[in-house]
């Protein structure tokens, strides 16, 4: 009986101790705990000497608690070779922290990546352009093994990890600039050739800024064969090609395209040589992202490390003092009245180029509300009840010839009078700052300054009447 007692003390002993040791395998929730080593990405950057460059910039920058993490990441790492060569000589402790940390994140994807899902084009890395806080890209050319940026191929591929995939390259990865994605799409060859014509390095310094913001509407090759119209860059003039290649930048301004919305925005291009006068862009977003109302955005968004490009179908046309009126909604109802009568070629006139004519033009534009407050005045539905005679005065009311009048130039005018090509005069008034017609009432400046390349457009709340 003593012996089957403590036989029983026994067992109940040893199933006690093993219900101990199983709960220590438990979690809070009873859920087993996987006690076995971790395989991350840094794990295995840890376990190769031959990374061990990249360990140190990871720990200096702390990106390696990222790749140490959950998740699902792609890691480009450079050889030891490949990191004393971007160092040449220089101690990686002696890296401008932030530099260094872009310069290690651009080396990571947020996305598994095997080397059979890598196809040629666009991938954003986890770096970021510092004004816009975008990811940057990086451009994958798979064409011939895998080679990133134009720059850095992939040696060893597919080394799996429990958070992600790395690859080996053979040098690191700089973050790109504007140039450096201009340099090697293929689809962006003839722009390229545009930018260099002749030697050119002005656009290819510019782009390469690392200084500057900057917005680049790039157009395609397709767009450059449809600009040509099977003439050749050297038969293009070099001021109108570089005006023309300024009107696609944007300096001053990373535009990511969720920023934009119906807008002006001034580009690199100049009216008549004068600096302090930017050629104007209208920017539409109610269907996609048009430009001038005539070029369309088609890729969005690539990222450099100074900026951004989007990519366009058509060269972006250099506006004169019509294009706005064309392409922004808010002005339909003016170019209804520019284009009323039929025996009244207003649209040709105002298209003259600098130079000829009675060019630059001064215009100001109504918007459709100051229509809509002409029509209430003159008891009318729209411009088709406005005698043509009548409609012919208001529309040239609207332009002083052979001048360029900016605002800034509009305080040391204060009352002038100009005359429009009505014959009538029109005065301003810079204290306000308004523009006061015959009539003597005041029609407000609204938007000022959309400048062209044969004069400036400000538009107006009230209708110039006499």
């Amino acid at each position: 009986m003593k012996n089957k007692i403590f036989t029983i003390k026994v067992l109940f002993l040893i199933i006690t101790t093993i219900g101990i040791i199983s709960c220590t395998d438990d979690d809070d929730n009873g859920n087993i705990i996987d006690n076995t080593p971790s395989n991350t990405i840094l794990d295995l950057i840890i376990a190769d000497a031959n990374y061990s460059s990249f360990l140190a910039a990871l720990n200096q920058t702390g990106v390696n608690s990222t790749i140490a993490g959950s998740g699902d990441f792609t890691v480009f790492a450079p050889t030891n070779t490949a990191f004393d060569a971007f160092l040449n000589g220089t101690a990686i402790e002696d890296v401008d922290n932030t530099v260094l940390t872009q310069l290690v994140l651009n080396h990571i994807i947020n996305t598994e990546l095997f080397a059979a899902d890598l196809t040629t084009g666009y991938q954003k890395t986890i770096a970021t352009e510092a004004s816009s806080n975008a990811a940057i890209d990086m451009y994958i050319d798979t064409t011939n093994g895998v080679v990133i940026n134009n720059q850095s191929t992939v040696i060893g591929a597919d080394i799996d990890a429990d958070n992600g995939v790395l690859h080996e390259v053979d040098m690191v990865i700089n973050t790109p600039t504007i140039n450096t994605f201009v340099n090697i799409d293929p689809s962006l060859t003839s722009l390229v050739a545009a930018l260099t014509d002749e030697g050119n390095t002005v656009f290819t310094d510019l782009l390469s800024d690392t200084t500057l913001d900057l917005t680049l509407f790039a157009p395609t090759n397709e767009a450059f064969t449809t600009f040509l119209d099977g003439a050749m860059l050297s038969d293009i003039d070099n001021d109108v090609l570089g005006q023309v290649l300024s009107n696609h930048v944007i300096p001053g301004a990373v535009a990511i395209s969720s920023t934009l919305s119906n807008s002006y925005i001034n580009t690199a291009a100049v009216f008549n040589g004068d600096m302090n006068a930017p050629i104007t862009m209208y920017i539409n977003t109610d269907n996609g992202v048009q430009l001038n109302g005539g070029s369309s955005v088609t890729q969005a968004d690539i990222v450099t490390s100074n900026g951004v490009i989007h990519i366009v179908d058509t060269v972006v046309p250099l506006p004169d003092v019509t294009t706005f009126v064309f392409a922004d909604p808010n002005f339909s109802i003016l170019l209804e009245a520019i284009t009323a009568d039929p025996n009244e070629d207003y649209i040709t006139a105002l298209q003259t180029p600098i130079g000829d004519g009675a060019t630059p033009f001064t215009g100001f534009a109504p918007t459709n509300d100051a229509f809509a407050n002409l029509f209430t005045d003159l008891n009318v539905t729209g411009i088709s009840e406005i005698p043509l005679m009548d409609l012919a005065t208001i529309v040239e009311l609207h332009n002083i010839i052979n001048m360029n009048i900016r605002a800034e130039e509009l305080t040391a005018m204060d009352g002038m009078s100009f005359t429009t090509f009505s014959g009538l005069d029109i005065t301003i008034d810079a204290t306000t700052p308004a523009i006061i017609g015959p009539d003597g009432e005041s029609s407000l400046l609204l938007m000022t300054d959309l400048q062209t390349t044969n004069g400036v457009v400000h538009s107006l709340d009230r209708v110039i009447r006499n």
